[in-house]
């Protein structure tokens, strides 16, 4: 069931990356460009349909709406232009990630942040 999940979760994000890119194509209906502001406007709005603090139920509001959501945006663009995209996406998930620079901006971060702490203190 994990390697389900997980299978599930990575095509997920390929497609989420895959609709970011169409949304970017001219090719590709307003409407569908539109409902995929919506869907993730909804999706990064601290406003939900069910209140988060409501057990089980604040999440699945998000666990049903946002996977239905992008699923109606996939319908609404092109069949060839949507596989055209999730070719993208998944060659750009498969690059390799460099964590020496997500090391450096931590670096970066923390440095900048005992900075302000010592300015602050003196």
């Amino acid at each position: 069931m994990a390697g389900g999940l997980r299978q599930w979760a990575r095509v997920i994000k390929r497609d989420v990356h895959a609709l970011h890119l169409a949304g970017r194509d001219p090719r590709v209906p307003w409407c569908a460009k539109a409902l995929a502001l919506l869907v993730a406007a909804y999706a990064l709005s601290p406003i939900d349909l069910i209140p988060d603090f409501i057990p089980v139920l604040g999440y699945l509001d998000d666990v049903i709406l946002v996977p239905l959501g992008i699923l109606a945006v996939v319908r609404l663009i092109p069949p060839g232009i949507m596989a055209e995209h999730r070719e993208l996406a998944a060659a750009a998930l498969e690059r390799p990630v460099s964590h020496v620079a997500a090391v450096a901006i931590v670096c970066l971060w923390i440095a900048s942040a005992a900075l302000v702490v010592w300015l602050v203190w003196r």
